[in-house]
């Protein structure tokens, strides 16, 4: 069976909202629109989600 993807931040799944496919360090992630904000202008809200925000640089 394969597993529903969903987001990194609220863990909805693409069966409750559409989910935005990415790769980070090699694995595959997926992300709603509603926490594409958070990816792109808060990542360090992302540390304990996403493994590697913390380097990650919002400039």
């Amino acid at each position: 069976m394969e597993e529903k993807k969903s987001c990194i931040v609220c863990h909805r799944t693409d069966e409750e909202i559409p989910i935005i496919s990415m790769t980070f360090k090699g694995k595959e992630l997926g992300i709603c629109p509603q926490h594409m904000p958070v990816l792109i202008h808060n990542p360090h809200e992302l540390v304990g989600k996403l493994e590697g925000a913390e380097n990650m640089d919002a400039g």
